[in-house]
This record gives C-alpha cells, structure tokens and sequence, in this order.
C-alpha cells in the first residue's frame, strides 16, 4: 500500500492536521485486526481504504494483560479515545483507549513497599520465569532463581499458567513499569 496523500484525500488531510495530542475523540469500533482497532469517529470524513479513520494499536487499548484486541473491545461498540498523533504516512488519527483509563501501577507502587507477601497467579511462562498477577492489571516478574525450593531450570518443571502462588515484591520500577519478585524470599511460615 502507498501512503495517503494530502492531493488524493485534502478533507481527510485537513480533519487530521486540525486534532490536537489528548483531544479526546468518540467513535465506534470497525474493525478489529490482530494489529490494532480501527475506529470510525464520529467527526470528520470517511477513510479511503481503512474502516475508519481512528486506530488504536495494541499496546494502547488497556493497562491491563490480554491475548486478543476483541477481549478489551468489540466490533460496534461506542468508545472515547485519547488523540495521540496524525499517522502522516496511513492518514489516521493514532488513538489511545488506555489513556482514558487510571494507571494502576502508580497506585500499586504507593501501596506496597518491597518485602511485601503477596498472593498472585501465574499468567505466563516464560523460558527466564514466569509473570504473576499481584493485583488488577498489575503482573510481576519471579525469575527462575527466585523459585522456592530447588533450582528449576525450565518454570513448566514447576508451574503452570493458572497456578497459585504466594510472592514477596523485591522492588518496583516506576520509570520501566517493572516488579520484581521472589519466592525464596517468602517467609516460612508464610509458605
């Protein structure tokens, strides 16, 4: 496909240039893609070649962990989304629904201090360790080394997506969105 010019679409060209970053636009959903959601706004002209002129790449529709775009939106559902930039190149509005949501990690890392034992559950295995959820759109690294008992070389040799398991937060980073976690470190009497 060749990038969508300001001569072949000027009232597409002219809707786009006027948005400004964190406007917030409403739309319907037209397609979802395994890439991203296209979104038909409820201002402005119809796409020439995509089914709207919004998109929301993946990373953008939630805070929270998900397999697939259709488990956070579905085809023609009403949406409000936050304008990040004019893809120059796709003549679409780049849109963020997650913006329009709190950040559960701010709030997460003001609440538990490392050393905290947490209840959690695995949601992925990973050849390093696995993730847990520790709180609502909130997961955590538990490194292979940070395993109770003995050493483990591969997590499906110790767990499974699903499982329980019981964690202490070694550290948080707000910067990288990052928190650590141990097993080992869990009090005994805790186990």
């Amino acid at each position: 496909m060749s990038a969508i010019t300001p001569a072949e679409n000027p009232e597409l060209w002219s809707f786009l240039e006027l948005l400004q970053p964190g406007e917030v636009l409403a739309g319907t959903v037209a397609a979802i893609e395994p890439f991203g959601v296209f979104v038909a706004l409820d201002e402005g002209p119809e796409h020439p070649v995509f089914p709207g002129v919004g998109f929301i790449g993946i990373p953008e529709l939630s805070w929270r962990r998900f397999e697939e775009a259709s488990e956070v939106v579905e085809v023609g559902q009403r949406v409000a989304c936050e304008f990040l930039q004019f893809d120059t190149w796709n003549g679409e509005a780049r849109l963020s629904l997650r913006a329009m949501q709190p950040d559960p990690f701010p709030v997460f890392a003001d609440a538990v201090a490392a050393g905290r034992v947490l209840e959690g559950k695995v949601t992925k295995l990973v050849p390093f360790g696995v993730f847990v959820q520790v709180a609502d759109g909130i997961e955590g690294l538990l490194h292979l080394r940070e395993f109770a008992g003995e050493p483990v070389e591969s997590p499906e040799n110790a767990v499974r997506v699903g499982d329980p398991v019981r964690v202490v937060v070694t550290a948080t980073d707000r910067v990288r969105r990052t928190v650590s976690l141990s097993q080992r470190q869990v009090p005994t009497g805790l186990r």
